[in-house]
């Protein structure tokens, strides 16, 4: 949806300089999707463009071009930065490195934008940082078409049961577990909480964590998420 103006609802995903006074940013705006754009100048001096081009903060930003990579002429502050600190900081960079490898570029895309925003908002707020990064994995997975159904069984379309254990396999679906897969099983209670949104148990959220890494791999490849070695620098330092 655009603002006033033609001006898109957007966040900065990442950002970094380019030639020698300006800035080439990746922007998830909304109706519009993920796209590379320049911002001329914007190093240059004080200018504020520079400060408001910063992840996490809300913006209306208007953009002209034909090409995949756009050219920026506004930018705006919509709302106050995500307050994001501590845990919810690499958690926040996490998501944004999750869009920036599966979201491919100029595909709208409006639900994840939606589900994007509600979760910095849930993270800045306090809230349960394994509940709210399981939520939009889960969300992020759906609107690619990716998401297996956590809540019936493939073969037959029966329900999962709370008290029962499963596999849960990329492009495979739900199916009722043996005793051999003790190392990837998941507790059906596990999955009703995630399919229903509700609060992870610190069981469940340490079995959610190591299905969602199952889910997203074969989406994310071999190369490492730097938002993984931000949190165990942030944790490190609180251990010293």
């Amino acid at each position: 949806m655009s603002g006033a103006g033609g001006l898109l609802r957007a966040l900065v995903l990442h950002r970094r300089d380019y030639g020698n006074t300006s800035l080439l940013v990746e922007l998830f705006a909304q109706g519009q999707g993920r796209f590379p754009a320049i911002a001329k100048g914007a190093r240059r001096g004080r200018r504020p463009t520079s400060a408001l081009l910063q992840p996490f903060q809300p913006l209306w930003v208007g953009v002209v071009g034909r090409g995949e990579v756009l050219t920026l002429t506004r930018v705006e502050a919509a709302a106050r930065p995500f307050d994001l600190g501590g845990p919810a900081l690499p958690c926040a960079f996490y998501l944004n490195e999750l869009l920036m490898r599966l979201l491919g570029r100029h595909d709208p895309q409006a639900p994840i934008f939606a589900f994007y925003h509600a979760a910095l908002g849930e993270l800045a707020a306090g809230a349960h940082l394994d509940s709210v990064l399981r939520q939009f994995e889960l969300r992020l997975l759906e609107g690619l078409g990716y998401a297996p159904s956590l809540d019936l069984v493939v073969d037959g379309g029966t329900p999962v049961a709370p008290d029962r254990h499963y596999l849960v396999e990329p492009g495979r679906g739900t199916r009722a577990a043996p005793a051999a897969a003790a190392g990837e099983r998941v507790s059906g209670a596990t999955l009703l909480a995630l399919a229903r949104g509700e609060a992870l148990a610190p069981a469940q959220a340490r079995e959610a964590r190591a299905l969602f890494r199952r889910l997203l791999q074969p989406h994310l490849g071999p190369k490492p998420l730097k938002s993984r070695e931000l949190f165990r620098q942030w944790r490190g330092g609180r251990q010293e």
